[in-house]
């Protein structure tokens, strides 16, 4: 299992979202800390490394660190 980790704006704009867009952010991102590559989707290039996290009302951008199995939030944005 990935360890999770944030930018700290980034934790700030998920402490913000309406809680059923959090709780969805939140589900997907553990999901995302079991299977980074499963429950993700490339982020331009595909290099397995940048992905994106997308849920009906907010998507993330992902760092993936497979050395140190760290799933670092960079950015959130809400599409609600």
């Amino acid at each position: 299992m990935y360890r999770l980790k944030y930018d700290p704006s980034a934790e700030a704009v998920h402490d913000a979202l309406p809680p059923h867009a959090s709780e969805q952010l939140t589900i997907a991102l553990d999901m995302a800390c079991h299977d980074p590559i499963g429950a993700t989707e490339p982020y331009g290039e595909d290099d397995k490394v940048m992905r994106m996290l997308v849920t009906p009302d907010a998507f993330a951008v992902l760092l993936i660190g497979n050395t140190l199995k760290t799933v670092t939030v960079l950015q959130v944005t809400y599409l609600g």
